[in-house]
């Protein structure tokens, strides 16, 4: 039974995941959807009651039916890199690589459906809400004078994209950044705004989540420190941490109405050591925290990967697994 990897070929952080498979004999294969039509072809037959489908990428032949699992790491958009691409085209090379890959019994990292849900913001935070985590006050909203009488109340406040990247070529990172005290909000008119209170912190905390196994990681921060944690050049590093009981329960909640495997969930601690959701990013990186902290990510989820699914036996031809 073989593991299908589905990310774009400068994804180092897969490669680390791929390790570990191979250490194991784990078959498996990576490819990217961008490459269908050129480098990556697919078939599929129904017929007599019965689907058969396979995929091929650099004269690999690999049966649909015989896949384990799938990671949805962070593919490319399905023959954008065909010979001639197109909207019609990417929308019909996705529809037939992921409709196929429904058709099989392979656990998933994260469900397709699952993950695009995850994406959204404003649902993240209902989400969190339910299952108990902590969430700043925040506002989102088109309405100025609302955004306003959200600051009269919240005086102090960062602003951030409701959507994430900016979708520019490369994509670029927007970032979290705080409002200014005299800020008058008529811009928010001319677009959806995400306002929500800063949490005073102490400190950053990183929660890879895999399956049942969560893995925190804890860096603290200066009262001055940038409020986007991504854009903080200060160099400190990251250090493992105990999850409370209540954080732990709270995110395996979340992880299940969510319907996801995987969840790279990042927090603020403020001073008296309250963990605030901030957002949960179902494709996550992972790399910085595991070299900072040596806790096994890695390993953990390539151990999820290559678990069987209910009825599939454990792969005992010993073949050597390769990364395409």
């Amino acid at each position: 039974m073989t593991v299908l990897i589905l990310t774009n070929e400068e994804d180092v952080t897969a490669d680390m995941v791929v390790v570990h498979l191979n250490a194991s004999a784990v078959p498996v294969v990576r490819l990217d959807p961008a490459d269908l039509t050129g480098g990556v072809a697919l078939s599929g037959e129904y017929v007599h009651g019965a689907f058969r489908g396979h995929l091929s990428a650099a004269g690999r032949l690999v049966s649909i039916s015989g896949l384990r699992s799938v990671w949805i790491r962070r593919p490319g958009t399905a023959a954008s890199r065909a010979a001639a691409p197109s909207a019609w085209l990417a929308e019909e090379a996705g529809q037939a690589l992921y409709g196929m890959l429904r058709s099989c019994d392979a656990r998933w990292m994260n469900p397709p459906d699952a993950a695009g849900r995850a994406r959204y913001k404003p649902w993240q935070l209902r989400l969190a809400q339910r299952c108990g985590l902590p969430v700043p006050a925040t506002l989102i909203t088109t309405f100025p004078q609302a955004a306003r009488e959200f600051a009269e109340r919240f005086p102090d406040l960062v602003v951030k994209p409701v959507s994430g990247a900016h979708p520019q070529d490369p994509p670029r990172a927007v970032p979290t950044s705080r409002v200014a005290p005299d800020a008058d909000f008529s811009a928010v008119a001319f677009g959806p705004t995400l306002l929500q209170r800063r949490v005073a912190k102490r400190a950053d905390i990183r929660l890879t989540a895999v399956g049942e196994t969560l893995l925190a990681a804890r860096r603290a921060t200066d009262a001055d420190a940038e409020v986007d944690v991504r854009f903080d050049g200060s160099g400190a590093p990251w250090h493992p941490v105990e999850t409370a009981p209540r954080v732990a329960e709270a995110v395996r909640a979340y992880l299940r109405d969510a319907e996801l495997a995987y969840g790279a969930f990042d927090f603020v601690e403020d001073s008296d050591g309250t963990w605030w959701f901030l957002e949960c990013n179902q494709s996550g990186q992972f790399g910085f925290i595991e070299v900072d902290t040596g806790q096994p990510i890695a390993r953990t989820i390539a151990e999820w990967l290559a678990r069987p699914t209910f009825g599939q036996e454990p792969s005992v031809n010993g073949a050597s697994a390769k990364s395409l």
